[in-house]
């Protein structure tokens, strides 16, 4: 997953110097999540973030837009070939029985994959947070932004079997050289691939695709600078994750719940909320002060220390 990689190294070294330098100090990231006071209260409360199915995500044509790119491209018979080809000289087979697993599970990834989201955050954003998420989010409703610190790498993140991924706002023919740069990177590290245990490269192959299909987005939003926690109940479940019914917007839905709470297991400490919490901006409101005075007393419960000081209201002057 290059791209990925690229996005990840350029953000966590952007914020806090080398990637490599943040992969052993445990450094992490500043990252926002958009959303209503209310949810965000709800959040606070009981330290749980709903992740929602990816049919219910704005983009009508969520996982079904990258599924399509990568279809046309492994359509390709030419393309395929170098593709599995390539991995054949290091892992005899490897190629097609993930391409296989991936497709017996298409339409369970589909249909049954579960996301959160959140935007890279700029210091520059700390007081006012960004106009066009202010917008596009929370509708007339009280809006607030939550920041947090999310860590390079994280055991808490693989214990509760989660990809946090960055979305690539890519044309399909950027999208396929991407594909080409992975072939060209199996042939130049056959070596090391024969080294690996085969399972692993299958599982590896099966993950990028099923990346690939999660986090591929439509160029015309990239404004939005999103990345991705994923969760697939069905094919890598966690004990640490919580599923419940609930109502949004008038549709029934299961949501699985997201822990940031350490009482859950000693390995989510590093994702409690009082250890990645940042601050919180207030949107847009005529009530500031009121809403100021609430998620203080929220955070303040939930064990985040000095929350009076990390609670700023957005100065930006629309209505709300």
């Amino acid at each position: 997953m290059p791209q990925a990689r690229r996005q990840r190294d350029a953000i966590y070294r952007h914020q806090r110097g080398s990637a490599a330098a943040a992969a052993v100090l445990g450094e992490a990231a500043r990252f926002v999540h958009y959303t209503t006071a209310d949810s965000a209260l709800r959040i606070f409360e009981s330290k749980r973030i709903w992740m929602r199915n990816a049919t219910c995500m704005a983009d009508y044509r969520e996982v079904q837009h990258g599924f399509d790119i990568l279809q046309r491209f492994f359509s390709d018979k030419a393309k395929t070939a170098a593709f599995v080809d390539a991995l054949d000289l290091c892992v005899s087979g490897a190629a097609m029985e993930a391409i296989k697993l991936f497709d017996q599970w298409w339409e369970n990834i589909r249909l049954n994959t579960y996301i959160t989201s959140v935007s890279e955050h700029d210091d520059t954003e700390d007081l006012h947070g960004r106009l066009s998420m202010w917008r596009a989010f929370g509708g007339n409703a009280a809006r607030v932004a939550l920041v947090v610190k999310i860590p390079a790498f994280s055991g808490g993140a693989a214990a509760l079997n989660l990809i946090f991924s960055p979305v690539a706002y890519l044309t399909e023919l950027e999208a396929h050289a991407v594909i080409e740069e992975v072939v060209k990177n199996i042939r130049e590290n056959c070596d090391f691939l024969r080294s690996v245990e085969r399972q692993a490269s299958v599982s590896t192959v099966f993950v990028m695709l099923l990346a690939g299909v999660t986090c591929l987005k439509h160029e015309g939003f990239k404004e939005e600078l999103e990345w991705r926690a994923i969760y697939t109940p069905k094919f890598r479940p966690s004990p640490l994750m919580e599923s419940s019914l609930e109502v949004m917007g008038g549709v029934p839905q299961l949501v699985y719940k997201l822990p940031i709470d350490a009482t859950v297991a000693p390995v989510l400490g590093e994702l409690d909320l009082a250890s990645i919490f940042d601050r919180l901006i207030i949107g847009p409101s005529p009530y500031p002060w009121v809403m100021y005075e609430a998620f203080v007393d929220a955070l303040t419960k939930a064990g985040v220390k000095g929350a009076e000081r990390l609670v700023v209201a957005s100065g930006i002057p629309i209505r709300s």
